[in-house]
């Protein structure tokens, strides 16, 4: 990811590479780096402050009593912070070990790129789904944070993107990966609709056919990657190469720091949603859905400057893990049930906007497989018109019977 400002390596594999030898950038030899140079890295450093800063808050909060707003918000704010940079910091280390094991490159970004970006959803939905029985609500906190991180992927995100450089648009991709990032959400909702509870075992059959896709994937990596070279305009990053350990101690900090994270973020954004009186449904699908998708918006932003459609793809890869990998492993640990509270907000409004904004990226995409800059506007106001619907719901002004 994109966050590791000045170290991200995108090499071409080639068959029966050495898994030490150095990586190759631009015709010179770039240097190996090991842990002594990790602990020295700036985003081990920035990840580190972060953790300290939070528990620090914490215990500032513990010691005085403060339950206001204001510290919730901080505390919620860098619990967030450290999900995204430990979350980057993962992605970059499960990378590495993937090109030390010969992955292609495309395989790499469409399966565990796709998953590290999808860490935050992860880990914030399984945290919420294992003390559910605590609180019901959280329920549709999870729920509400799956819909509204894909929806805030494929319209406000997407749109941004769009708008900062219009894109041309793979055909393989779109009807490859686009059809079934819609058919994953479809099947998402019928399950929420039928009862209004992802059951485990429905849950379980999710996270099959995400494996399914996953094995599909690998199994016809060097057609797909064959397919990705027809088209695309030969580019390298330069960057540093880690040694195998470094790249272990970033999967394994990485990870350790964002199931902390995760933990913290949905316990002060319930904390938050309480004292403000703000709907489970609500803040999962705007604050947590919109923090957490922010991995997705930096490598896709940075994507697009380097090569037309891995942005898009980026999106859509990441917009199949949520609805079926990150949702059906909170629903595995238990049966995510929406309260009667989150009922209408979940059905009515967050999961036909959510389905409208896929099938109108598809639609735009399939037009001359090109997305143009207006069309992002267009995407971005369809998140507008979602905003402003919540609005009126909580003022009372839309109702369901």
């Amino acid at each position: 990811m994109c966050l590791l400002k000045g170290q991200c390596v995108f090499v071409s594999q080639e068959k029966g590479e050495e898994g030490e030898r150095s990586a190759k950038g631009m015709g010179s030899e770039q240097k190996v780096m090991g842990i002594p140079q990790l602990v020295h890295f700036q985003t081990l450093i920035t990840t580190g402050a972060l953790f300290l800063g939070l528990i620090s808050l914490k215990f500032v909060s513990t010691e005085v009593s403060a339950n206001n707003i204001a510290m919730t918000v901080s505390i919620a704010v860098l619990a967030l912070f450290l999900l995204i940079f430990s979350a980057d910091f993962f992605i970059e280390g499960a990378k590495g070990l993937a090109r030390r094991g010969g992955l292609p490159e495309v395989v790499i970004g469409l399966t565990i790129v796709s998953i590290g970006t999808s860490l935050p959803e992860i880990l914030v939905t399984s945290s919420a789904a294992s003390t559910i029985g605590d609180d019901p609500a959280l329920a549709d906190f999870a729920i509400g944070g799956i819909l509204g991180s894909v929806f805030v992927q494929i319209t406000l995100i997407m749109g941004i993107v769009v708008v900062n450089r219009g894109l041309k648009i793979r055909e393989s991709w779109l009807k490859r990966d686009g059809q079934i990032m819609l058919l994953s959400v479809l099947i998402l909702s019928f399950f929420l609709i039928t009862e209004g509870t992802l059951e485990q075992w429905e849950a379980g059959i999710l996270v099959t056919l995400y494996v399914v896709y996953i094995t599909w994937l690998l199994t016809n990596r060097k057609e797909i990657q064959a397919e990705e070279l027809e088209d695309a305009v030969p580019t390298e990053t330069q960057g540093s190469n880690w040694t195998t350990a470094a790249y272990i101690v970033m999967v394994v900090l990485g990870l350790a720091f964002a199931v902390f994270a995760a933990e913290q973020l949905v316990h002060y954004a319930q904390a938050l949603a309480s004292e403000l009186g703000v709907p489970e449904a609500v803040v999962g699908t705007t604050v947590s859905g919109i923090g957490t998708s922010l991995p997705e918006l930096t490598i896709a932003i940075m994507a697009a400057k380097r090569s037309q459609g891995v942005a898009i793809g980026t999106l859509i890869g990441s917009n199949i893990t949520d609805p079926l990998l990150s949702i059906g492993i909170a629903g595995l640990i238990h049966p995510l049930a929406i309260t009667e509270g989150g009922h209408d907000l979940i059905i009515y409004i967050i999961m036909p906007f959510t389905i409208i904004g896929c099938l109108s990226a598809l639609l735009m995409m399939r037009t001359a497989y090109e997305f143009r800059k207006w069309e992002g506007w267009v995407m971005i106001s369809i998140y507008g018109a979602f905003l402003l619907t919540l609005e009126a719901y909580r003022r009372g002004f839309i109702t369901f019977s």
